[in-house]
């Protein structure tokens, strides 16, 4: 075992005892940036080239900052993205999001769908579909400066002309779009004011702006979305949003029949938890 290895099992051991979730993969992770190799590479360290800046970013997992943070990027999907304080980290459940909104893009016979991401932060939905969808035409709308900046960086390393960033209010935005667009996808704060998450990575890192949306439930945000999604979809364009577990029922209710609303369906995520609704806006 090389010296690196030694160092990343105690590594390993040092943050299953802070109750970091996966130490091993986060200990790798960081000796993989650290050291600037893949971590198939390890191995592959000399021991004369051991990095001591591996413990920097160790104590910083320890402590239960994020490893996007210590790294400086977030993967989602098929992306490598650039994330850090300021910006909400893309989770692994929004990737079943995405996933289904590219899915219903691609069976639209639309040669260049529309596409709208509400509240897109680092970009990762928004990025997702332009790379994924073929000729997807993506309006990502942020409203706060210090996020925005950052869906901007990635939309600069990644967008390639197919994704359009503004600086607008998800409730008010893009009023030259209305009834054009094919799909309305979004992951909006919706936590309920003085709710806590149980994660310190989100509670301590994650901007609060991001997390807690408004309202004694939580959804006003969602509400918003509703709202802006019925303004600015075709006939039978669809809508996707993200909620908590145990909000599903509720946004389920928030997209009724007298509105316009067809096919509303509550969706899961990988472990079978609530996790976004769908809709689609009637052509009558």
């Amino acid at each position: 075992m090389t010296f690196l290895l030694d160092e990343i099992a105690h590594a390993t051991a040092r943050l299953a005892e802070a109750g970091v979730p996966s130490p091993r993969t986060d200990a790798e992770e960081i000796a993989s940036f650290v050291h600037g190799v893949p971590r198939s590479r390890l191995h592959t360290v000399k021991d004369a080239d051991f990095d001591a800046r591996f413990w920097e970013g160790v104590a910083r997992r320890e402590a239960r900052e994020p490893l996007q943070h210590i790294t400086g990027r977030a993967y989602f999907r098929y992306l490598s993205l650039e994330v850090g304080s300021g910006v909400f980290v893309p989770r692994p459940e929004t990737e079943v999001v995405a996933g289904w909104a590219i899915d219903r893009l691609r069976e639209m016979d639309v040669a260049q769908p529309v596409v709208v991401d509400l509240g897109t932060g680092s970009g990762a939905i928004a990025l997702s579909i332009a790379q994924e969808v073929a000729l997807a035409q993506v309006h990502a709308v942020e409203v706060d400066p210090v996020a925005y900046g950052w869906a901007r960086r990635n939309v600069l390393e990644h967008g390639q002309g197919r994704t359009t960033l503004h600086p607008e209010d998800l409730a008010d935005c893009l009023p030259e779009l209305n009834g054009q667009v094919d799909l309305v996808v979004s992951n909006p704060p919706y936590i309920p004011p003085g709710a806590i998450p149980r994660d310190p990575e989100v509670r301590d890192y994650d901007p609060s702006r991001a997390l807690y949306g408004s309202g004694d439930d939580g959804l006003d945000e969602i509400r918003a979305v509703e709202r802006t999604a019925r303004r600015l979809l075709r006939p039978g364009g669809y809508v996707a949003v993200e909620h908590a577990d145990q909000q599903g029922t509720a946004v389920y209710w928030l997209f009724p029949e007298e509105k316009g609303w067809r096919d509303v369906r509550l969706r899961q995520d990988l472990t079978g938890r609530d996790r976004f609704v769908t809709a689609r806006l009637g052509q009558d």
